[in-house]
């Protein structure tokens, strides 16, 4: 009975390495993204030329901009999912498979790199997840029409409840580092 249960035992450990077929597909899709924030970069910059075209009236100028600024939010939320999936199949790693040396010769990996526990791993993710969502909220405030007073009421609600999350998620990462210590 000891052999069956050592037997099932190095089975049940040795399945942790599922884990690498979700590691391997978060570092895939994080390039993807990678690629296509850069690609989608280019392109907004190529297209700059056009805003001190003599030919453009003031309207379309300003709804130029409002597109390059769009854009710009679009490009810096791609990199934020990006960061996001690297940070989660780095982390998948480590958790299940094993400590990445590399890592721990840099001083600065310990900033993101480095993950110690799945709590840990939520964290980093959750903080990321956050600024996607600030961004997406400065994506959507850019684009909103203001009708009236109601509608800049809900514009200064929202950003104080971002800087309330935002004080929050920084107020609790000290509390766990006090606890830490």
């Amino acid at each position: 009975m000891k052999a069956v249960a050592k037997i099932f035992e190095t089975i049940l450990w040795d399945s942790r390495f599922i884990v690498l077929a979700a590691v391997i597909a978060s570092l895939a899709s994080s390039l993807a993204m990678f690629y296509i924030a850069t690609a989608d970069a280019f392109f907004m910059i190529s297209h700059l030329g056009e805003y001190i075209s003599s030919d453009l009236t003031q309207e379309a100028r300003s709804a130029l901009r409002s597109a390059t600024v769009t854009h710009v939010v679009e490009i810096v939320d791609g990199y934020l999912l990006a960061t996001i999936l690297l940070i989660f199949s780095l982390g998948l790693y480590e958790l299940f498979i094993g400590k990445i040396e590399k890592a721990e010769q840099y001083a600065t990996s310990s900033n993101v790199l480095l993950i110690e526990s799945l709590d840990d791993l939520k964290s980093r993710l959750a903080k990321v997840i956050l600024m996607i969502l600030i961004v997406k909220f400065f994506e959507f405030a850019i684009a909103m029409k203001f009708h009236n007073a109601l509608d800049l009421l809900y514009l200064a609600a929202g950003i104080a409840l971002i800087g309330l999350a935002l004080y929050l998620s920084y107020a609790g990462e000290d509390s766990d580092d006090k606890q830490k210590h």
